[in-house]
């Protein structure tokens, strides 16, 4: 990949004694959708969290960021967890939960107009209706938090979109319509993305290239076609993931079912 935003380089990082990468390398390319696949336990949140310096490292993770290409870090990095770290019995709204975030005002001081203005316009670009504010965070649905989610990553204009398997506990139909949204996205703004994914079917579809982390380490890296094969498959999966029937022009719903067992 000749332009890429970050370069990594013989990442290692140990946690708690344990080796969770194991000299890492990799490119991830600008303006492009990036999958990061592998089993569970294989390295791939430690790796989010490593760029996002929230998990410390040995080795080299180096931004190529800025309109010159030379600031040393991202402007902004927009992330998505797979799971909202917050007790979802509190009674918030999705407003309040929003204003949490994009105000320093005391939430029971209220909401100020351009906090408002701000979170219309995040529910605009993911395609959500301006009605879900007013709705209690425990009351909307698993595809509806991750909207909202990914417009507050989306605040303000990053670089970089990290998302941790953004579609986890998310039904198929809305799975499908939040990697067309990712994909939407990507095209209009130009915003990088790396994702974690077991989509393989959306990875598929939506990426312009994949890592495959096994025990820590990149077994296979390249273009969708190259590697979502059953052979590169089994490697990185084991015999029972090789199931997964690539097709350039369509992806069944049972396809992709076998492929996540």
């Amino acid at each position: 990949m000749s332009h890429p935003l970050i370069s990594i380089r013989d990442l290692h990082v140990d946690l708690g004694g344990v080796s969770i990468l194991k000299g890492v390398t990799a490119a991830i390319e600008r303006g492009k959708i990036t999958a990061l696949i592998g089993m569970n336990g294989s390295g791939k949140t430690t790796l989010l969290r490593a760029i996002l310096k929230e998990a410390p490292y040995r080795g080299q993770i180096t931004f190529h960021c800025g309109h010159d290409h030379t600031h040393p870090n991202p402007e902004h990095i927009g992330y998505v967890p797979q799971r909202l770290n917050m007790d979802m019995r509190l009674p918030l709204t999705v407003r309040d939960l929003l204003a949490l975030a994009l105000q320093r005002r005391p939430l029971f001081l209220g909401v100020s107009r351009k906090t408002e203005a701000t979170m219309d316009q995040l529910l605009k670009v993911v395609h959500a209706e301006p009605t879900l504010l007013d709705r209690p965070v425990d009351r909307i649905s698993g595809g509806e938090l991750q909207r909202v989610m990914l417009g507050l990553a989306l605040h303000p204009n990053p670089e970089l979109l990290l998302l941790d398997e953004p579609a986890a506990g998310v039904d198929f139909k809305t799975d499908h319509k939040f990697y067309e949204l990712l994909s939407e996205l990507n095209r209009t703004t130009g915003v990088t993305v790396l994702l974690v994914s077991h989509e393989l079917s959306m990875v598929s579809r939506h990426a312009h290239h994949v890592l495959c982390l096994t025990d820590g380490q990149i077994r296979c890296q390249g273009p969708p076609h190259e590697i979502l094969t059953n052979e590169m498959l089994h490697s990185v999966f084991g015999s029972e993931k090789a199931v997964f029937g690539h097709d350039h022009h369509a992806h069944s719903h049972a396809g992709e079912t076998a492929a996540e067992k």
